[in-house]
């Protein structure tokens, strides 16, 4: 076997921007090259075999055809152009590609998924590790690295990245307090329970002037190191920073491979995109749950499983394709059902279950829902209306006939006909206390097999 030509003592960064808009193509045009600290990914796994993500990026020697490198992902953009406003507005994303610093010259292919599910070519750069305009000078140094657990080499385990925004310098012990308690509420969900000893978790930090974070639809202004915020595509709930670069400098400043942001704030919110990034406040009352939601999005790919909350992405298609998320499915065919091999004998695909009696007190719950945000009441009014809503779905799904099954139960990933989602509930469907499904357990399992060998 070919020796594989990468320095695994570093890592390489290939900065990017990612444009589009009505009336232009999709472009990519590259920003720079740096040397993005200690490598942390495996040193063996190199191609990635799971088939996930919007976005697929490749690394080839300039000699060869062979992939030499790489990784599935999702981006912003991504989600940003199955939004309205991409017909009316242009605009421009800056996005990263990591890989292990190449030995030689490299050329790296930008693939994007089909609605078929095959990738095509969308972009290609070259690149030169030897060449001037690379950086190869170390990232600056950072505030210190808490090391939270670490349980073997970098290259052997899965490692988590935790960094601290909308804190300041004289909280970093609740920054660490807040660090303990979300990341036991990970672990007590399988597989990560099951699975502890393969992740090392690493806390960053980042101090800012003041506490909390940008909250642009409530008059509530901040800046912070990294740019986190509410209100991302005008979704009054969702938290992430647009600002990749100071994201990735940042955390260059640790070796990672899966960066959680936690924003101090008290306001319900949180984000999450697969190998990109993940986002929970820390201070609600519902916090565990969406720091576990969130981290499933980041790390596994897992999609949303619920449709009746308001959202900003375009939805209602008449023919939806086959989703390339592993916990979602269009149901083409129940022979072919991506998780055929879950379902017992005697379970009907597609499964039966209250969905109307469930899409109307939901209904209900969104309009209340609304409401407190338009108040813009005390944050205690959103919690008691979320308990009140666990309390009844709890009680209702848990008594369904299917109830602990694998089926395929319509309702998922914002649309409430034509998907299906695994089990009739999951921590990507409610917020009840029922972790994860078997299906999703299993699509978290498999990225801890790609890591932690």
């Amino acid at each position: 076997m070919a020796t594989v030509p990468f320095d695994f003592t570093k890592t390489m960064r290939v900065d990017y921007f990612h444009t589009g808009g009505p009336g232009i193509t999709e472009t990519f045009s590259l920003d720079r090259v740096v040397n993005d600290g200690a490598w942390a990914g495996s040193r063996t796994q190199l191609v990635d075999p799971t088939n996930l993500g919007k976005y697929l990026f490749e690394v080839r020697a300039k000699s060869s055809a062979a992939v030499m490198y790489s990784r599935g992902f999702a981006s912003i953009y991504g989600e940003w152009e199955t939004t309205a406003e991409i017909k009316t507005t242009k605009r421009t994303f800056h996005e990263s590609m990591r890989l292990p610093w190449p030995s030689g010259p490299v050329t790296l292919t930008l693939r994007k998924r089909r609605p078929d599910n095959t990738f095509s070519d969308v972009w290609s750069v070259d690149v030169d590790p030897s060449s001037s305009s690379v950086n190869q000078a170390p990232p600056p140094s950072h505030d210190p690295v808490w090391t939270v657990m670490e349980n073997g080499p970098a290259p052997q385990k899965v490692d988590i990245l935790i960094l601290g925004e909308g804190y300041t310098r004289a909280q970093n012990a609740k920054f660490r307090g807040d660090v303990t308690r979300l990341l036991g509420s990970l672990f007590a969900q399988e597989p990560f329970k099951s699975r502890k000893s393969d992740f090392n978790v690493r806390g960053i930090l980042l101090p800012a002037a003041q506490s909390g974070i940008n909250r642009p639809n409530a008059g509530v202004f901040r800046r912070t190191p990294i740019s986190a915020e509410y209100n991302v595509f005008d979704s009054e709930r969702y938290v992430l920073t647009l600002d990749n670069r100071a994201l990735r400098d940042a955390a260059a400043a640790a070796p990672y491979e899966f960066i959680e942001i936690l924003v101090n704030d008290k306001t319900y919110g949180g984000g999450g995109i697969f190998n990109d990034q993940a986002t929970a406040s820390v201070d609600s009352a519902f916090s565990d749950y969406v720091f576990v939601h969130e981290f499933g999005h980041h790390f596994a790919a897992l999609a949303d499983e619920y449709y009746t909350s308001d959202v900003a992405y375009q939805t209602g298609a008449s023919d939806l394709p086959e989703p390339w998320e592993p916990n979602v499915t269009a149901l083409k065919d129940p022979a072919t059902l991506k998780w055929r091999d879950l379902v017992e004998p005697g379970t009907p695909l597609p499964t039966p279950w209250e969905k109307a009696r469930f899409e109307a007190e939901s209904r209900a719950t969104q309009e209340q829902r609304r409401a407190i945000r338009a108040r813009n009441a005390p944050e205690t009014e959103m919690d008691a209306l979320f308990r009140a809503e666990r309390e009844r779905e709890e009680r209702e799904l848990g008594a369904e006939r299917f109830a602990r099954k694998v089926g395929a139960f319509e309702g998922a990933s914002y649309e409430p006909r034509g998907l299906y989602r695994p089990e009739i509930d999951c921590i990507m469907f409610t917020r009840d206390r029922v972790g994860f499904c078997r299906v999703c357990q299993r699509a978290l399992a498999r990225i801890i097999d790609l890591y932690a060998r």
